[in-house]
Protein backbone atom coordinates (compact mmCIF):
# COMPACT_ATOMS: atom_id res chain seq x y z
CA UNK A 1 0.00 0.00 0.00
CA UNK A 2 2.84 2.20 0.78
CA UNK A 3 3.98 1.36 -2.37
CA UNK A 4 1.36 2.39 -4.28
CA UNK A 5 1.08 5.44 -2.22
CA UNK A 6 4.55 6.07 -2.95
CA UNK A 7 4.55 5.70 -6.37
CA UNK A 8 1.07 8.22 -6.53
CA UNK A 9 2.88 10.96 -5.44
CA UNK A 10 6.05 10.20 -7.51
CA UNK A 11 3.64 10.19 -10.86
CA UNK A 12 1.59 13.63 -9.77
CA UNK A 13 4.76 15.05 -9.35
CA UNK A 14 5.88 13.93 -12.72
CA UNK A 15 2.67 15.09 -14.44
CA UNK A 16 2.56 18.50 -12.79
CA UNK A 17 6.07 19.41 -13.84
CA UNK A 18 5.14 18.65 -17.26
CA UNK A 19 7.32 18.66 -19.72
CA UNK A 20 8.65 21.52 -21.62
CA UNK A 21 6.98 20.71 -25.45
CA UNK A 22 3.27 20.34 -23.43
CA UNK A 23 4.44 24.06 -21.76
CA UNK A 24 5.02 25.49 -25.12
CA UNK A 25 2.15 23.73 -27.03
CA UNK A 26 -0.74 25.72 -24.64
CA UNK A 27 1.27 28.83 -24.21
CA UNK A 28 0.31 32.09 -26.04
CA UNK A 29 2.05 33.10 -28.59
CA UNK A 30 3.19 36.86 -29.28
CA UNK A 31 0.86 38.81 -31.97
CA UNK A 32 2.68 39.43 -35.03
CA UNK A 33 3.13 43.64 -36.60
CA UNK A 34 0.36 43.70 -38.96
CA UNK A 35 2.63 46.38 -40.53
CA UNK A 36 5.14 43.94 -41.45
CA UNK A 37 3.10 42.16 -43.98
CA UNK A 38 3.01 43.73 -47.78
CA UNK A 39 -0.01 45.65 -48.94
CA UNK A 40 -1.57 43.34 -51.54
CA UNK A 41 -2.14 45.13 -55.16
CA UNK A 42 -4.46 44.15 -56.93
CA UNK A 43 -4.29 44.82 -61.12
CA UNK A 44 -7.78 44.85 -62.77
CA UNK A 45 -7.73 42.44 -65.73
CA UNK A 46 -9.74 42.69 -68.51
CA UNK A 47 -11.36 40.05 -69.91
CA UNK A 48 -12.21 39.63 -73.84
CA UNK A 49 -15.86 39.28 -74.60
CA UNK A 50 -17.53 35.99 -75.31
CA UNK A 51 -19.12 38.19 -78.32
CA UNK A 52 -17.53 39.20 -81.61
CA UNK A 53 -20.73 41.82 -82.19
CA UNK A 54 -24.01 42.99 -80.61
CA UNK A 55 -25.20 40.86 -83.82
CA UNK A 56 -23.91 37.69 -81.78
CA UNK A 57 -24.84 38.70 -78.77
CA UNK A 58 -28.45 39.08 -79.52
CA UNK A 59 -28.50 35.89 -81.17
CA UNK A 60 -27.11 34.40 -77.93
CA UNK A 61 -29.63 35.75 -75.75
CA UNK A 62 -32.56 35.58 -77.90
CA UNK A 63 -31.78 32.02 -78.16
CA UNK A 64 -32.04 31.44 -74.49
CA UNK A 65 -35.14 33.57 -73.99
CA UNK A 66 -36.42 31.22 -76.62
CA UNK A 67 -35.58 27.93 -75.04
CA UNK A 68 -36.39 29.21 -71.58
CA UNK A 69 -40.05 30.56 -72.34
CA UNK A 70 -40.58 27.08 -74.06
CA UNK A 71 -39.64 25.68 -70.74
CA UNK A 72 -42.05 27.54 -68.75
CA UNK A 73 -44.65 27.21 -71.22
CA UNK A 74 -43.71 23.46 -71.00
CA UNK A 75 -43.74 23.12 -67.22
CA UNK A 76 -47.17 24.75 -67.29
CA UNK A 77 -48.55 21.96 -69.74
CA UNK A 78 -46.59 19.21 -67.34
CA UNK A 79 -47.92 20.89 -64.03
CA UNK A 80 -44.56 20.86 -62.90
CA UNK A 81 -43.51 22.30 -59.13
CA UNK A 82 -44.47 25.89 -58.29
CA UNK A 83 -40.87 26.73 -57.45
CA UNK A 84 -39.74 25.52 -61.25
CA UNK A 85 -42.76 27.82 -62.99
CA UNK A 86 -41.26 31.02 -61.46
CA UNK A 87 -37.76 30.25 -62.19
CA UNK A 88 -38.65 29.63 -65.73
CA UNK A 89 -40.05 33.14 -66.06
CA UNK A 90 -37.47 34.89 -63.93
CA UNK A 91 -35.20 33.53 -66.51
CA UNK A 92 -36.88 34.58 -69.24
CA UNK A 93 -37.61 38.38 -67.74
CA UNK A 94 -33.51 38.29 -67.23
CA UNK A 95 -32.45 37.25 -70.80
CA UNK A 96 -35.34 40.38 -71.85
CA UNK A 97 -33.73 42.83 -69.35
CA UNK A 98 -30.18 41.55 -71.17
CA UNK A 99 -31.90 42.32 -74.90
CA UNK A 100 -33.53 45.52 -73.85
CA UNK A 101 -29.86 46.85 -72.93
CA UNK A 102 -28.38 45.88 -76.74
CA UNK A 103 -31.98 48.09 -78.57
CA UNK A 104 -32.16 51.57 -78.86
CA UNK A 105 -34.75 53.77 -77.47
CA UNK A 106 -37.38 52.81 -80.08
CA UNK A 107 -37.84 49.13 -79.76
CA UNK A 108 -36.44 49.25 -76.34
CA UNK A 109 -40.03 50.98 -74.83
CA UNK A 110 -41.80 48.58 -76.96
CA UNK A 111 -40.15 45.78 -74.94
CA UNK A 112 -40.39 46.66 -71.70
CA UNK A 113 -44.34 46.51 -72.31
CA UNK A 114 -43.44 43.20 -72.82
CA UNK A 115 -41.04 42.47 -69.92
CA UNK A 116 -44.13 44.40 -67.74
CA UNK A 117 -46.61 42.04 -68.95
CA UNK A 118 -44.35 38.74 -67.99
CA UNK A 119 -43.86 40.83 -64.74
CA UNK A 120 -47.32 40.97 -63.91
CA UNK A 121 -47.44 37.32 -64.69
CA UNK A 122 -44.78 36.32 -62.44
CA UNK A 123 -46.80 38.37 -59.76
CA UNK A 124 -50.12 36.80 -60.39
CA UNK A 125 -48.49 33.25 -60.60
CA UNK A 126 -46.65 33.32 -57.44
CA UNK A 127 -49.80 34.35 -55.88
CA UNK A 128 -51.59 31.14 -56.98
CA UNK A 129 -49.59 28.23 -55.68
CA UNK A 130 -52.29 25.75 -57.35
CA UNK A 131 -52.24 27.10 -60.82
CA UNK A 132 -55.74 27.61 -60.45
CA UNK A 133 -55.96 29.99 -63.78
CA UNK A 134 -54.06 27.61 -66.01
CA UNK A 135 -55.52 28.61 -69.02
CA UNK A 136 -54.95 32.44 -68.50
CA UNK A 137 -51.50 31.89 -67.72
CA UNK A 138 -50.99 29.59 -70.57
CA UNK A 139 -52.27 31.53 -73.29
CA UNK A 140 -50.95 34.90 -71.85
CA UNK A 141 -47.55 33.06 -72.28
CA UNK A 142 -48.34 31.88 -75.45
CA UNK A 143 -49.16 34.92 -77.13
CA UNK A 144 -46.22 37.14 -75.02
CA UNK A 145 -44.24 34.31 -76.84
CA UNK A 146 -45.63 34.73 -80.23
CA UNK A 147 -45.61 38.61 -80.45
CA UNK A 148 -42.35 38.51 -79.27
CA UNK A 149 -40.86 36.13 -81.88
CA UNK A 150 -42.89 38.17 -84.28
CA UNK A 151 -41.53 41.71 -83.12
CA UNK A 152 -38.15 41.05 -82.17
CA UNK A 153 -36.65 38.52 -84.35
CA UNK A 154 -33.23 39.64 -85.57
CA UNK A 155 -34.32 40.15 -88.90
CA UNK A 156 -36.40 42.93 -87.73
CA UNK A 157 -34.18 44.33 -85.32
CA UNK A 158 -30.72 44.57 -87.35
CA UNK A 159 -31.31 47.82 -87.64
CA UNK A 160 -32.22 48.70 -84.17
CA UNK A 161 -28.96 47.24 -82.37
CA UNK A 162 -26.75 49.87 -80.38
Amino acid sequence: MKIKIIFLIFFLIFSFSGCDAFVRKFTRKPKKNISSQQEMVLVPEEYPSLFKDKEEQYHYYFSFWQSWHTEFINSLIEKTSHKKKISCLSAVINNLNILRDLLLDEKRADLEKYINELQILRDKLSKDIYTTQFNWYYNRAETLRKNILQNYSYSKIKNYLK
